[in-house]
């Protein structure tokens, strides 16, 4: 009984309430209420499956990610061969490709030189680089790279004798290779390449050629570095190379073969505090051995050691020191160069438009054979500043100096200002 009661009385509320829905001033269909004829029984939302895919594709991913830039600069040198004014166009590009296992980037730039007297148009450099790396397994890494650059030293600056009025092409192309595997601890990797030097003649102010076709030779290295994980942090290497130069002619001055073998062999440690600091520093002993028995054997004492300290992603400081054995160049004298060279860098980004950077370097060089020496350094400071998100203008200031035997004391003061357009 009590159950019919309640039924009475629900439809008794019911009845009572119709009138007043039936009374609502809302307008029908304006979708405020359920009166709106979209919703009502029988009745669906319009064209509920799209006739066409129009705006909807996905955008295209293309393989490679592509960068570029291109800056145009005004350089102000005074040096002690005078003074002079360059316009520089520097353009450069640059493809990425980041896979599961494997990487490709690809780069390239040039530096094209108006000088401030006549109208000749330079290529001061040409650089081509390829990276390439594949991750065979969780313990393997196959890496390539190839490399080739063209570039010429402007007259009157530090380096170039005074007696030069147009300097000689660099021409330089190569390629190495690199497998590395994890044993455990121990970190084995195997290095190989080879590079292709080729120099230009040589204009002298007296407007005489001179050819250098004697130093072009060709480089053959490969290399073996065994490292062993002591701790988390150090590890101690070992590593020892061999190598040899191919000259594709005899030396008009010894009137022999410059033909070499060359052999290092280096011990060392290194660092690693997270993502803040590396250091790494090795010592050991190099022997230049020539085909001629005439020509004297090369020993040289090996020293590197380089530094990384990225406190935040602000700031990053890195410095280095280096020993580099090679043959002397047609600015060179003797049979070989042996070259110590120091630099540092730094680098702080002030706010999203404004970045700063310094840089300084010191070398010192002897030749053997010879009693030629030759030493130098130099600093630069310079700032990028943000127009915008493709624009930015710069400005630097560098200072070199050099002391030879040859060309004696030279300075350079540079003042450069421009502005680069960027994707």
């Amino acid at each position: 009984m009590r159950w019919q009661m309640a039924g009475l009385a629900s439809a008794l509320a019911l009845g009572l309430a119709l009138p007043a829905l039936a009374a609502s001033d809302l307008a029908p269909g304006d979708g405020s209420k359920v009166d709106n004829e979209r919703l009502l029984p029988g009745v669906y939302p319009e064209g509920p499956v799209l006739g066409s895919s129009d705006g909807l594709r996905e955008p295209y991913d293309p393989f490679f990610d592509v960068d570029w830039s291109v800056a145009l600069r005004g350089t102000y040198t005074k040096a002690t061969a005078g003074e002079r004014f360059d316009v520089r166009i520097v353009p450069s590009v640059s493809l990425e490709h980041i896979g599961t296992r494997s990487a490709v980037n690809f780069d390239a730039s040039a530096e094209i030189v108006r000088p401030h007297e006549g109208k000749a148009i330079d290529i001061g450099a040409l650089r081509l680089g390829l990276q390439s790396g594949y991750t065979i397994d969780s313990v393997t890494r196959f890496n390539a790279n190839g490399n080739f650059s063209l570039t010429q030293q402007t007259p009157g600056t530090p380096g170039v004798a005074s007696n030069v009025a147009v300097a000689p092409e660099t021409i330089s192309g190569g390629a190495d290779v690199a497998l590395t595997r994890k044993f455990g601890r121990f970190n084995v990797s195997i290095t190989g390449a080879a590079q292709r030097n080729i120099y230009g003649a040589t204009t002298l102010n007296d407007g005489s050629v001179v050819g250098n076709s004697e130093q072009n030779y060709w480089a053959l290295d490969s290399g073996l570095r065994i490292g062993f994980q002591a701790t988390p942090i150090f590890e101690v290497f070992g590593q020892g190379g061999a190598g040899r130069d191919i000259f594709d002619y005899q030396t008009a001055s010894a009137a022999v073969s410059a033909n070499a073998n060359d052999y290092t062999l280096k011990g060392g440690v290194t660092g690693r505090w997270n993502s803040v600091l590396e250091v790494t520093g090795s010592a050991g002993v190099g022997l230049r051995r020539f085909d001629v028995a005439s020509v004297s054997d090369v020993v040289s004492q090996l020293y590197d050691a380089q530094v990384t300290f990225t406190p935040d992603p602000t700031l990053r400081m890195s410095a280095g020191f280096a020993t580099i054995v090679t043959p002397p160049g047609p600015n060179g004298s003797g049979t070989t160069k042996v070259d110590y060279v120091a630099t540092a860098r730094a680098g702080y980004t002030v706010n999203s438009w404004l970045a700063l950077r310094a840089l300084a370097d010191w070398n010192t060089a002897r030749f053997e054979g010879s009693t030629n020496v030759e030493s130098g350094y130099g600093y630069g400071l310079g700032a990028d500043y943000k127009i915008n998100a493709h624009t930015a203008v710069t400005a630097d200031y560098d200072f070199d100096h050099t002391d030879s035997t040859v060309n004696g004391l030279q300075d350079a003061h540079r003042a450069t200002m421009g502005i680069t357009l960027s994707r």
